[in-house]
């Protein structure tokens, strides 16, 4: 009977220490929860020291809006990240069926080359992927060639474009980037312009599909247009299987200008552009790719889409002279003048805000159409304006004058009768 009660206890016992420990474990667990819950969310930040490359910008490519710099309005060469601006040029202004013919100049630059022969013929579609994946020299020259007529004139249409889009400090010589200069200074760019040029072929251009599918392929394989040789086109933009979302990209070397890259990545609605100037030298390969995951995961971890509270508006302005309804006395009229505004996303950082701006005048002269623009409310934040919207009358106000008081008063008197 004891070595049965015996047993019991020390089952009981053994019972009681596996629930202890139990207890214990989802204790320490909870704990350990509830301090994690605690915890802020940890921000990437990056300071311009973090960097290598001597320039370089981070951007929002919906707005256009600077996220982050580092001397981003230094003017520096920028090698073969020249040849996105080449491409989005032939893409706009030719046809990719187009026949492309080498010539002489094109034949002789030097590596990295297609080595294309002078008078070879080749499909401008074809040279489009030897420019942007293998980043040939040759090609870029005969595209120039056949799109301006002339190395000279397709430059003057690259910088004639460069100004279309906002770039304030950028002047190309050469279709393919090599180092050049002239009686205007050398082939430069800076980073804040570089981003724009990408922003413009990814975002904005009527060909940005073309450019984005060309910029994305892996391989191609094509031939000349007489059907001879076999050239084989492997992508170098390395960044493309770097990061989720990775969407297009560039890079360049030159003895001047050192490692250079401007890439695009998309995620959750959201699109970065870096672009990175003398980012290193021979045995620094790599710190392009470093300098652009710093600045894309900084992107992605403190910039959200947040509503922007864009509601329609009402204002008042007096009209001086002006005559509605009613005796035309000798004050101002008043009408009402309205906004159409609607929220729109927009990518902020926590405590950041959207400036509201509104120009309507208090008091304006008749006589007022129904419709006239009045004035406008901006939405900006650092200075970039995001929407601006016309303030229209929503009547018209005629004019005071003897005219209008003897209507008035023909009208009294025939309302009387």
């Amino acid at each position: 009977m004891k070595t049965e009660k015996n047993k019991m206890n020390r089952m009981t016992q053994r019972k009681r220490s596996v629930l202890l420990t139990i207890l214990s474990i989802a204790i320490v667990w909870t704990a350990c929860v509830s301090h994690a819950a605690a915890q802020p969310e940890v921000k990437t930040e990056v300071k311009p020291s973090d960097l290598y490359a001597q320039s370089a910008v981070l951007m929002d490519a919906d707005t256009g809006r600077i996220l982050f710099a580092k001397k981003g309005q230094e003017a520096l060469p920028m090698a073969s990240t020249t040849k996105i601006m080449t491409c989005i040029l032939a893409l706009e202004n030719g046809t990719l069926s187009d026949t492309v013919k080498i010539s002489a100049e094109a034949a002789r630059q030097p590596q990295v080359k297609l080595g294309a022969k002078e008078g070879q013929k080749f499909a401008l579609e074809d040279l489009l992927y030897s420019l942007m994946l293998e980043s040939h020299n040759d090609s870029a020259v005969a595209i120039a060639e056949h799109i301006g007529g002339s190395v000279q004139e397709f430059a003057d249409m690259m910088n004639e474009k460069a100004e279309q889009i906002g770039c304030t400090d950028t002047y190309f010589i050469t279709p393919n980037g090599l180092d050049a200069q002239d009686e205007r200074g050398v082939h430069h760019t800076t980073a804040e312009d570089l981003a724009k040029i990408m922003k413009y072929c990814i975002m904005d251009s009527g060909k940005k599909s073309e450019f984005l599918h060309i910029t994305q392929t892996a391989s191609y394989t094509f031939r000349d247009s007489g059907g001879n040789g076999s050239y084989s086109c492997t992508n170098h933009n390395a960044f493309l299987n770097m990061m989720d979302g990775a969407l297009s990209g560039k890079t360049g070397f030159t003895a001047d200008a050192g490692y250079c890259y401007v890439g695009a990545l998309r995620q959750d609605e959201r699109t970065f552009i870096v672009a990175l100037l003398a980012c290193g030298w021979p045995n620094n390969k790599g710190y392009k790719w470093s300098d652009t995951r710093k600045l894309m995961k900084y992107g992605l971890d403190n910039y959200l889409l947040r509503q922007v509270d864009a509601e329609d508006m009402m204002f008042s302005v007096k009209v001086e002279n002006g005559f509605t309804d009613g005796f035309p006395d000798l004050d101002p009229a008043e009408l009402t003048a309205s906004a159409a505004a609607e929220p729109f996303p927009l990518l902020l950082k926590n405590g950041e805000d959207v400036r509201r701006e509104c120009t309507v005048p208090a008091i304006i002269s008749a006589p007022v159409k129904e419709g006239d623009v009045l004035g406008t409310v901006t939405f900006s934040i650092d200075g970039i304006i995001l929407r601006e919207y016309p303030v229209k009358a929503d009547r018209a106000v005629g004019v005071r004058d003897a005219a209008s008081c003897i209507r008035y008063i023909r009208d009294c008197f025939l309302m009387a009768g």
